[in-house]
């Protein structure tokens, strides 16, 4: 005998939907031949029928980010989606409503002591310095998820086990990379006419990251290792396209992100002033929240030697750009992705662990750890 999981799942959603298209349709029969008081009473009915399906969705969840965002709930809704089941729209809307309760408390510590989120504080050696910037988004953090069997069509990239939205480290090593290379001079390479193909890294730049993929003469490592970045929740945002045409829009499309910070809804008819509305954090709805975690960890031998006199203050520079001005999200060009840093923090062994609220200080706090050179 033979058993599979979404054919059994698909038998038991089809009999969940067809029972909650029974019941709307009857309620939507009576409503439309219903009196004004009678019409309030049945559509209360009509509400209590989709939050008790939205409960009956969730009936086996325990844990809200793995069990929500990553194991059964977006099987059932994506078959409802996907096999056409009657009011197939209900199911995106009951994954949006569910989904945008899910808060992370503790981004990283994915499940009981499961902590994902890296120790700097007991270094191994003292040619080690890690550094920690905590942040929150100003604009939403999109990243397309590998995961096809989904409600959505754009959902965010999650961990695949826990459900939670990360930003993996190879995302991290590409963008700073890329950073770097600004704060190196790439913009006035290429406004100058020459190609891409002609530029190349300077040694600091060399000896963080290394040399790129399928360059083979003089490979080597770099010095710095990523890690990925937790979110702590989930949002969506609507884009409508027009038609040209009629001028009107066509279809909403969804995109799942990490929400970046948002003015709060204002009730009906409320006046406010712009400029204080910008000046008062009150406000504002809090953005996702998330830490870049770096490890510079020269290893014995590197063929390329940098000073960190030289290249940390370049570094922190190329972080802050990146993160307040370029974006790091897939959809940066567009302006999603920027974010308000909060802290910086540096760790080194020996030394007690360095925070300040800017990139300036904190160079001026751990400048006299490279004094005697190279750690």
């Amino acid at each position: 005998m033979t058993w599979d999981y979404y054919v059994h799942t698909a038998d038991e959603v089809r009999t969940l939907i067809d029972r909650y298209n029974s019941e709307l349709s009857n309620y939507e029969q009576q409503l439309r031949n219903a009196r004004d008081q009678q019409r309030r009473e049945i559509r209360n009915a009509i509400q209590k029928i989709k939050d008790q399906l939205r409960s009956d969705l969730q009936a086996d969840i325990i844990d809200p980010a793995s069990q929500k965002l990553a194991a059964r709930l977006i099987d059932d809704l994506s078959l409802w989606w996907l096999c056409e089941l009657p009011r197939k729209e209900d199911a995106r809307e009951a994954y949006i409503s569910i989904a945008q309760t899910v808060q992370i408390n503790e981004p990283g510590k994915l499940s009981g002591d499961l902590n994902f989120r890296p120790d700097f504080t007991s270094l191994p050696t003292t040619s080690y310095i890690a550094l920690q910037v905590d942040f929150e988004l100003l604009t939403p953090w999109y990243s397309k998820d590998d995961r096809v069997f989904h409600v959505l069509d754009n959902p965010v990239r999650k961990d695949r086990v826990f459900g939670v939205p990360f930003m993996s480290a190879a995302s991290w090593k590409g963008m700073l990379r890329w950073a770097c290379r600004m704060q190196a001079g790439l913009q006035k390479h290429l406004e100058e006419g020459k190609r891409f193909e002609a530029w190349k890294d300077p040694p600091w730049i060399l000896h963080l990251f290394g040399n790129e993929k399928g360059e083979e003469r003089d490979f080597h490592q770099g010095a710095l290792i990523f890690y990925p970045t937790w979110f702590d929740r989930i949002g969506f945002e609507v884009i409508n396209p027009h038609s040209r045409e009629r001028r009107a829009g066509t279809q909403p499309i969804y995109y799942e992100v990490v929400p970046g910070r948002r003015p709060k809804q204002q009730e009906r008819g409320q006046q406010e002033d712009d400029q204080q509305h910008q000046k008062n954090q009150d406000q504002f709805e809090e953005g996702g929240k998330g830490a870049l975690h770096l490890l510079y960890a020269p290893w014995p031998g590197m063929k390329s030697v940098a000073d960190p006199q030289e290249f940390i203050p370049k570094l922190l520079k190329a972080i802050e750009n990146l993160l307040t001005t370029y974006g790091i999200s897939a959809k940066r060009t567009v302006g999603w992705g920027t974010a308000e840093i909060q802290k910086w923090r540096a760790f080194r062994k020996g030394q007690e662990p360095v925070s300040s609220d800017s990139k300036d200080d904190l160079w001026k706090k751990i400048q006299g750890w490279f004094q005697g050179g190279p750690p």
